[in-house]
């Protein structure tokens, strides 16, 4: 399975020039691209919401890497994301942001070589492997929580939890001492993604990045020999035991690629979705009361939250969706297209690097009415009827959909349950806006690692 699959990606696919895009609106050559990026990074989501405003749904940009095509909206989301038309590689859009860090992952694959993956690792997500998540995770919630002080830093506190939970639920090992190397490593792969040196010079944040990888790698490469052939519940066993349509285990180098790319996807954007929510129930407290007495329904029912009872969570769902329209975790996705492609009247040159912007997306007012306003009720099943299906993306969509996104789901109902019930969260000082308390690129955190007290009550 480790065959590179190239059957619709030309092989002199071109990289369009500002020439073949000037046709579309957007921005003119800048002399110092760098200087371009790095006020773009500084402020994605005002940057984004200029250039929108300026110029439209669809718009040529340029940064560190060239000339690209940036587009906006649910018929662009759809367009992207759905991918009917087999016009969009997610392999070409992530590789110059991931390909040294997170190469050959799930996400980093196309058409047929993908369906395939995607068919072989979606074992560890089905039922039966959940419910045994579940029981981890909720030991380890309800252990971490408990040695938690009421003031703390909430970003790197639950930074810190959701990789224990992590390493339980998807390594099935206790770090132990290993935890602060495993933690700087993935740290280290995350922030070398969008670091403006692309290559590994020495004392620069990609070395870093890509010596975190080797730690990684190398952890994962001496494990493997020991899970083959057992039976674990945790998602590196699984993997290791998972066999395609032709019955064959994954490659060693498969799972390497494949356990880095999941535990920074399960690490990170947790990380980011459930702070996200944290800086919206501070903001709007609320919104803690309405879930609290949710908990003390299912409580009154069920006397514990179980497997099955994760469904009655209704309104920590709509919480859920809410604040990851206000933040997604992964603010923009990148594709490439291979053939050239028509939007709102513009051709698109094949070779095109095109991103589609949730943040915008997400606060379209056709779609969300007063956008920067929290308010979860949006998505009740009433007020969701009608609306488009791709204006809300966070987990992305088509045959790219987030494989791990019923996980993500158990894990931030299970932290909120343990959470809520017995404490109010209070931030210490005034919260400003998204724009203002978040860094939103690579994947968004508070500024100031959002202080917070976790009251008893």
């Amino acid at each position: 399975m480790n065959a590179h699959n190239s059957e619709f990606i030309p092989a002199d696919l071109p990289e369009p020039t500002y020439d073949e895009l000037k046709h579309i609106p957007g921005m003119e050559p800048a002399r110092f691209k760098m200087l371009r990026t790095l006020k773009f990074l500084a402020n994605p989501l005002g940057r984004s919401r200029e250039l929108f405003e300026q110029y439209g749904s669809i718009v040529r940009r340029q940064d560190f890497g060239g000339w690209g095509v940036s587009l906006i909206g649910p018929e662009a989301n759809e367009l992207v994301l759905f991918n009917k038309d087999k016009i969009f590689s997610s392999e070409l859009g992530w590789n110059p942001v991931l390909e040294l860090l997170f190469p050959r992952g799930l996400m980093l694959m196309d058409f047929e070589e993908h369906r395939i993956h995607r068919k072989t690792l979606s074992v560890a997500f089905k039922t039966e492997p959940m419910q045994h998540y579940f029981t981890q995770l909720d030991e380890g919630i309800t252990r971490g929580l408990a040695k938690w002080p009421t003031r703390l830093k909430f970003y790197p506190s639950i930074k810190a939890l959701t990789l224990d939970l992590a390493a339980t639920s998807f390594l099935g090992v206790p770090w132990g001492g290993e935890a602060d190397k495993i933690n700087k490593a993935f740290q280290d792969m995350v922030a070398a993604s969008v670091a403006v040196i692309r290559k590994p010079l020495p004392f620069t944040a990609m070395k870093r990045g890509v010596d975190g990888r080797a730690f990684m790698s190398q952890y994962f490469a001496r494990e493997i020999p020991k899970r083959r052939g057992t039976q674990a519940n945790d998602i590196f066993t699984q993997v290791c035991n998972a066999r395609d349509e032709n019955d064959q285990l994954l490659g060693e180098q498969d799972i390497i690629d494949h356990m880095n790319f999941l535990m920074m996807a399960a690490h990170d954007t947790t990380t980011s979705s459930i702070t996200s929510i944290v800086w919206c129930l501070a903001k709007w407290p609320e919104w803690q009361d309405r879930l609290r007495e949710e908990i003390k329904s299912i409580r009154e029912r069920h006397g514990k939250l179980t497997y099955q009872t994760l469904g009655e969570m209704e309104l920590t769902d709509m919480v859920f969706k809410e604040a990851l329209r206000l933040i997604p975790p992964v603010p923009s996705m990148p594709r490439r297209a291979v053939k050239s492609f028509t939007f709102q009247n513009h051709v698109v040159p094949a070779g095109a690097h095109v991103g589609i912007n949730q943040m915008i997306s997400h606060r379209l007012p056709e779609y969300w009415p007063n956008p920067e306003h929290f308010d979860p009720t949006r998505f009740s099943p009433e007020n969701s009827r009608g609306r488009h299906k791709y204006a809300w993306v966070p987990f992305g969509g088509g045959a790219h959909m987030c494989l791990g996104q019923h996980f993500a789901y158990m894990q931030v109902k299970m932290f909120f349950f343990a959470l809520l019930e017995g404490h109010r969260i209070v931030a210490e000082k005034p919260l400003g806006d998204v724009e203002s308390d978040f860094r939103m690129f690579p994947i968004p955190k508070p500024k100031d690692g959002l202080p917070v007290r976790i009251e008893a009550i």
